[in-house]
């Protein structure tokens, strides 16, 4: 697997080569061109594992998957969400930013009450998160995780980025806290969906054995199409379990 610290070992290796033969420097240019390239390719893509460890699926040999819902919590629809689960007897995990446990801490003790896990979704999912030091992004991390056990007494072990973007200083911040990280191999974009038969259609075509589908409780088009979903998935032969079963990692700390 290419990871940051390979990368960079080779193009270091190659800079050298090419000056020691002699080639032209326009060569190194492209080299670094395309380093660079890796870089940020590396960043936008949990699952390439290029900066950090992250777990985007599960194995499993029977039909299994598991969902998960970023950003919340909110009342406008983390609550209804809420209740399609109920109904549908349905777990998932709710990957929560810190200022929203902050001021809906009712909502982030429901979650738990209800046999959901709870993640750590940063407290801030600041738009410039990702240029923060290690230790701003682990304060972070460490913050959140009072705020969650504060409203529901349980201490998260997940991690998901913001944005799903990693980097070496997240990395480090990760890494000091102990946390494992979780991505995800289906995206549903709900963030950016208008239809809701096309957004149905799309995560039914996607489904497959081990997948973690990341969608969010922050949209109204997730909370109208859930039951349905739901009703779709498993009428397709799938189960949906807790993330743990799927991932077989511990949850809490």
């Amino acid at each position: 697997m290419l990871t940051f610290k390979r990368s960079s070992a080779l193009v270091l290796l190659a800079l050298l080569a090419i000056w020691l033969i002699g080639l032209p420097v326009w060569v190194g240019v492209v080299v670094i061109f395309v380093y660079i390239g890796g870089l940020v390719w590396g960043s936008i893509r949990i699952s390439s594992q290029f900066y950090m460890p992250a777990i985007c699926s599960g194995k499993t040999e029977g039909r299994q998957i598991a969902i998960s819902f970023d950003d919340g919590p909110l009342p406008e629809y983390t609550a209804a969400i809420l209740d399609s689960l109920a109904v549908a007897n349905v777990p998932a995990c709710f990957f929560c930013i810190g200022k929203r446990v902050e001021q809906y801490p009712d909502l982030a003790s429901r979650i738990v009450e209800q046999g959901h896990t709870i993640g750590n979704h940063s407290y801030s999912h600041h738009a410039l998160f990702d240029l923060y030091s290690s230790a701003r992004m682990k304060e972070e991390l460490e913050q959140t995780n009072r705020l969650i056990y504060a409203a529901t007494k349980s201490k998260p072990a997940y991690f998901r980025p913001p944005y799903g973007v990693t980097n070496p200083n997240l990395a480090k911040a990760v890494k000091k806290t102990g946390m494992t990280t979780i991505g995800w191999n289906i995206r549903s974009l709900d963030t950016v969906a208008k239809d809701e038969k096309k957004l149905l259609e799309k995560l039914w075509k996607e489904l497959r054995p081990g997948a973690i589908l990341l969608f969010h409780d922050t949209m109204a088009i997730t909370a109208a199409i859930l039951p349905e979903f739901l009703q779709g998935v498993r009428a397709r032969g799938y189960e949906i379990v807790p993330i743990d079963q799927l991932i077989n990692e511990d949850v809490y700390a």
